[in-house]
């Protein structure tokens, strides 16, 4: 930090580290995190590939503490800029994709989650194939969506979990 500033690529990626391993409640580390990503934008940019990495992160921790409404303004941003860095087909945009589709499939919004869920398919079928764990593990997010939200028992069991299954067996 002495050298390279406080607010330096490397100094802000060591700062994430500390936040990683220090034992502090949900709370404080999704504050640590908010905080963080602001210092990121500050110094990096928006469209920096190391900012948009901590804004996925900050989505994935909010998720995770349920605060789905803000996650999804996260990731929101978080696809934008990934889209204009790194393309509408690569692996992290995909990744964010699909975590939209995650988080409205926790705001119980199942119809919407299966716009995301397909869109990160589609990506996914087109750049890693049909077979890949990506691509499956995004099937079996579909599936659920229309087993567990639509209840389409018949399209999540008939089509998509037998896809995934002839797909991880092929493996």
């Amino acid at each position: 930090e002495e050298q390279l500033g406080p607010d330096s690529e490397k100094a802000l990626e060591a700062t994430y580290s500390v936040i990683c391993v220090t034992e502090m409640s949900e709370g404080e580390k999704i504050e640590k995190l908010r905080a963080l990503v602001e210092r990121m934008m500050a110094a990096l940019g928006e469209e920096n590939i190391v900012t948009l990495d901590m804004l996925n992160t900050l989505g994935e921790v909010l998720r995770q503490n349920e605060e789905f409404e803000e996650a999804r303004k996260v990731w929101e941003r978080c696809l934008a800029g990934r889209v204009k860095v790194q393309g509408e087909d690569h692996k992290n945009t995909l990744m964010t994709v699909l975590n939209l589709g995650n988080v409205y499939y926790g705001l119980e919004d199942y119809e919407k989650a299966l716009e995301y869920y397909e869109r990160a398919l589609k990506g996914y079928e087109k750049t890693l194939g049909k077979t890949h764990p990506d691509t499956l593990h995004t099937v079996m997010n579909i599936a659920a969506a229309y087993h567990v939200g639509l209840k389409d028992y018949g399209k999540a069991d008939e089509e998509l979990y037998q896809r995934a299954l002839e797909g991880y067996e092929a493996q």
